[in-house]
């Protein structure tokens, strides 16, 4: 499986209880834009003890295999988490805005019209009114 997402955790370091050989884990968040309102979290085992040079928030790239971890929650009812058993997680770059714009791509400003001046038509009907009075 693939999964592309953002880590929401720290990786921290841990070892497996039974061989004592260390692995990465840390909780990725994946959401599909602009259908998915709630994103779905995963906890990633990326098991090589090589540190990964992720940290929250980067953009990741996850291969591996899904499983689902059941086990007893701290309130006595089973539970479980999304797993992945992972070969490899990979920072992919975000492509970098350029903000500033050079003169040769920025677009001209659209000039308006000049608007011809407004004419004052209450004033010639009082001004007219005022001279059929006379």
């Amino acid at each position: 499986m693939q999964l592309f997402g953002n880590v929401a955790t720290e990786p921290v370091r841990k070892e497996s209880k039974t061989t004592g050989k260390g692995y990465f884990e840390m909780r990725v968040a994946e959401s599909q834009r602009g259908i998915d309102t709630s994103p779905t979290f995963y906890t990633v085992r990326v098991m090589k003890d090589v540190e990964l040079g992720l940290k929250k928030g980067d953009f990741v790239k996850v291969t591996g295999k899904l499983k689902v971890d059941f086990y007893i929650g701290r309130d006595g009812k089973p539970t479980g988490t999304l797993l992945v058993i992972a070969f490899e997680a990979a920072k992919i770059a975000k492509p970098e805005v350029n903000k500033a714009a050079s003169p040769a791509t920025e677009r001209p400003k659209a000039q308006l019209p000049a608007q011809p001046p407004q004419e004052r038509t209450e004033e010639r009907q009082t001004e007219a009114t005022w001279d059929a009075l006379m």
